[in-house]
């Protein structure tokens, strides 16, 4: 239905913040209300955050949700919402299978706003954290992907990262010259608090874009407290759009003229050296 144009095209992009539990239908609804709150506004791309259909579940639970690529009734969801509105949906992340059958995969998945899926980018960096009572390793039960993904819209040629990949700036490098990175997240309130923000200011200024972050932010039913601090961050580093705690929508215009500008400018890509 829509086809990339050489010279990208300004839109409204928006962060859904969610505060997700662990049954999956409830959270699907919730999800759907912001989607269509996030396309009334104007939004003609919408990103929803990481386990965007469960958090808190148990690992079996977890891994009782996971869809085989291609079919089930999250990836359903995420194809006619996409389609119903008209717009390119970033869905977050997803539990899919693994080579592993004891993992799942941590998947982003995209629709077009046709319904299409255009792109698929699995989790590479895998969580891993210790302090006092808290503690997460991911590795136990997600198996790590290993392709860096971007691909191509209307509205710019768009990157995609989860959550901790934000740490590891090489995997941006990776992607090229991006318009957009999108980085669909369920940070911690404690590494959040300290890291988040720096984090994706410096992403953003770093390779010259534009970058959306989608959260969980809130306190989950099982008791774990999530950033959020959704945000859009511009290829200057400033901050357009945030939202702190709670459900919502974070939304901003993505200028191709405002990338054009920074990076003419300051011409940092140009200027690499490759050591």
């Amino acid at each position: 239905m829509d086809s990339s144009p050489k010279t990208p095209s300004r839109a409204t992009i928006a962060a859904v913040q969610m505060i997700s539990g662990p049954d999956v239908a409830p959270n699907l609804a919730e999800a759907a209300r912001l989607v269509a709150e996030a396309a009334a506004g104007g939004a003609r791309l919408v990103a929803l955050p990481e386990y965007f259909p469960l958090i808190g579940a148990s690992d079996a639970a977890r891994l009782a949700a996971r869809e085989t690529d291609g079919a089930g009734p999250i990836q359903d969801f995420l194809a006619t919402t996409a389609q119903k509105h008209g717009i390119w949906l970033i869905g977050g992340s997803i539990p899919l299978l693994a080579d592993d059958p004891s993992k799942l995969r941590n998947s982003c998945l995209v629709y077009d706003n046709a319904g299409r899926r255009v792109a698929r980018y699995d989790k590479i960096h895998l969580f891993g954290f210790k302090k006092g009572e808290e503690f997460y390793d991911e590795a136990e039960t997600i198996e790590a992907g290993s392709q860096p993904v971007a691909f191509d819209t209307p509205f710019g040629r768009i990157g995609l990262s989860i959550c901790y990949d934000l740490r590891f700036p090489e995997l941006f490098r990776t992607l090229g010259k991006v318009d957009l990175l999108v980085l669909p997240a369920a940070f911690t309130e404690t590494t959040g608090r300290a890291h988040w923000e720096i984090l994706l200011r410096a992403r953003a200024v770093e390779n010259q874009c534009y970058l959306l972050a989608s959260a969980q932010g809130g306190r989950h039913p099982n008791g774990r407290l999530t950033h959020g601090n959704s945000m859009i961050i511009d290829p200057w580093g400033d901050v357009l759009a945030r939202l702190d705690k709670g459900a919502g929508i974070a939304a901003a215009e993505l200028d191709p003229g405002r990338i054009a500008e920074v990076r003419a400018s300051l011409p940092a890509l140009r200027h690499r050296v490759f050591l």
